[in-house]
């Protein structure tokens, strides 16, 4: 923002030049042809826009989102393992073993008392038998409803009752008991049955039990628990059968008064067990069928709330990049109040933030070109204007306002290179500890041994502990620099500048006094726009570019601090000087 001084100044040094001597101004053409360019530049837009659209058309069919089916991959894997867990029932199985095997021996040796009593004979004065044919009697009576099988062995091994014998006139008949009669299952039963069995099959187990053979001529000394009991000492065994099942057998001694007379021995199958287990199964493949369409019904809804506003962010970041068009919108999804929210707020704000940079781009532009214009709308005239002057004193005035004016064009560009190189230099550099105590009092002791007896003095005051803030220390000394030339240049000569420093909870704070005229109060703002000139009275003009401040600011903020502008006062309440205040966060 150009002062009303600069202005006069400019119309000072522009001499008037007739319209017809001045030199018609060029008129460049378009690059590479009329229109080509435009085309060019429309067409290849175009394109970009159109692959955009097609890749999100792409992905509007891609129904089926990646990322819900790791979701639904990682649930409904943790869910199978727990339920193949919980399906190996392995422990319950043993549990239910052992419960058969005492409910066999409680029958085994009610059923060896029973015999004990009912079936003993004496043959002769010297003792006591088992008579084979009380045995299989009482036998027969007792296997009825257990739907297990009872052998009665004598001491010397010998077989002389068996429930599955059945001995008569005609010769020995074997018995082996009917299945219950079952209405046939259905389709979707037999299917889900022989998946179950298959299921069953394909489990590991820890049974490696010996198989059960059956001789033609039984012998109790085929069988260890027989031998067992008829040494009277109870037993148990399990082996295995031909088509797999579990045979279950115990054997007690049969006694008469204590005396051992044979072995009774009691057989089943896991027949029962295998039912309640399987009922257990099936009772848990109800619960995971219902658990799992749960937790496929909670995945796809927490995957569609994860993919679906991933989707649309992505589809907006998408139109944004290639049409680079503010009509496009981030979608808003603040009120999740999760980390999608949180992404579409940071999208949202990293939008805003590249919309301001580019406007502020754009308005430093056409300052620069408006700052630039005006020194060589001056260098012209003065040029063109010398070219007819013969007077030699006019033409060396004309000659000092040329080189005025380039010099001014030199410091121009200067400073407007180092502030377009400022942003990019403070997003590569690292911040590092500096202590702004020793900054400050170096920078101090340097404008005191050079400046001139006639110009301000210094005063500074700092604290005995170390002020420590993350930054850089060249641009912190830039901004420093810049406060202090500001405050030469509108000191009076007998003028005092102070310089201060303290810390203020967790900020550093350092100020710059001076006691010049003050701050026009509605202008404590704009002196840190760029371009902007408020120069004391009497100072040549082009001496500044109106770019100091505002890079001090710049610098300030991309540390995360602030710098403000105020007036000081006396004690009547009149402007004495002004004071810049820089706050940053310590370290």
């Amino acid at each position: 923002m150009s002062s009303r001084a600069e202005h006069q100044s400019q119309e000072r040094r522009s001499l008037p030049v007739p319209l017809e001597d001045r030199p018609p101004l060029a008129v460049l053409p378009p690059e590479g042809g009329a229109g080509e360019p435009q085309g060019g530049e429309d067409s290849a837009s175009v394109q970009a826009l159109e692959e955009a659209e097609a890749r999100l058309r792409r992905r509007r069919r891609w129904r089926w989102s990646p990322l819900t089916t790791r979701i639904l991959a990682i649930n409904l894997l943790a869910l199978g393992l727990l339920v193949a867990g919980v399906f190996y029932v392995d422990e319950y199985r043993r549990g239910l073993i052992e419960a058969e095997l005492q409910a066999l021996r409680l029958q085994a040796d009610l059923f060896a008392e029973a015999l004990g009593a009912g079936a003993v004979q004496m043959p002769s004065d010297d003792g006591v038998d088992i008579s084979g044919e009380l045995a299989r009697q009482l036998v027969r009576r007792l296997e009825g409803p257990m739907r297990t099988r009872l052998r009665v062995f004598r001491l010397d091994g010998e077989l002389i009752a068996d429930s599955r014998l059945l001995r008569g006139p005609y010769g020995t008949v074997q018995i082996e008991p009917l299945p219950p009669i079952i209405e046939r299952p259905g389709l979707s039963e037999r299917v889900a049955n022989t998946i179950y069995d298959w299921v069953m099959n394909w489990l590991p187990t820890n049974e490696n039990l010996p198989a059960y053979a059956e001789a033609p001529v039984q012998s109790g000394n085929d069988y260890p628990e027989v031998r067992s009991a008829l040494q009277g000492d109870p037993a148990t065994e399990l082996r295995q059968t031909g088509d797999g099942r579990m045979l279950l057998s115990v054997a007690v001694p049969v006694q008469s008064y204590r005396q051992v007379l044979g072995a009774l021995m009691i057989t089943g199958t896991d027949k029962v067990i295998d039912e309640r287990v399987r009922a257990v199964r099936i009772d848990i493949l109800k619960v995971f069928t219902l658990v799992f369409t749960l937790t496929v019904a909670l995945s796809l809804y927490l995957a569609g709330t994860i993919t679906r506003p991933l989707s649309k962010l992505a589809a907006a970041a998408e139109r944004m990049r290639q049409g680079m068009n503010r009509q496009y919108r981030i979608p808003d999804f603040r009120r999740r109040n999760d980390e999608i929210g949180d992404l579409s707020g940071a999208l949202i704000e990293m939008t805003e933030a590249i919309w301001q940079r580019m406007d502020a781009i754009e308005r430093f532009a056409a300052d620069v070109s408006h700052e630039i214009k005006n020194p060589l709308t001056s260098l012209r005239s003065a040029v063109e204007t010398a070219a007819r002057v013969k007077d030699p004193d006019q033409q060396k005035r004309l000659m000092a306002v040329i080189l005025d004016d380039v010099q001014r064009l030199d410091r121009l560009i200067s400073d407007i290179s180092d502030a377009s190189r400022l942003d990019s230099e403070l997003s590569r550099a690292d911040a590092e500890p500096v202590d702004i105590t020793v900054m400050l009092s170096t920078l101090i002791e340097v404008y005191m041994a050079v400046t001139r007896e006639e110009g301000p003095s210094f005063s500074l005051s700092l604290p005995k502990e170390k002020l420590v803030v993350l930054g850089l220390e060249t641009r912190l000394g830039q901004v420093v620099r810049n406060l202090i030339s500001n405050a030469i240049s509108f000191s009076p000569p007998d003028g005092t500048i102070a310089v201060s420093a303290r810390r203020h909870g967790n900020w550093v704070l350092f100020t710059v006094e001076d006691e010049g005229p003050g701050i026009p109060e509605n202008k404590l703002a704009d002196i840190f726009n760029r371009f902007y000139t408020e120069r004391p009275k009497g100072e040549k003009f082009g001496r500044h570019s109106g770019l100091g401040l505002s890079i001090s600011k710049q610098i300030v903020e991309a540390l995360s601090g602030t710098i403000t502008a105020e007036n000081r006062r006396d004690a009547d309440g009149n402007i004495c000087g002004a004071r810049f205040t820089v706050r940053l966060p310590k370290a």
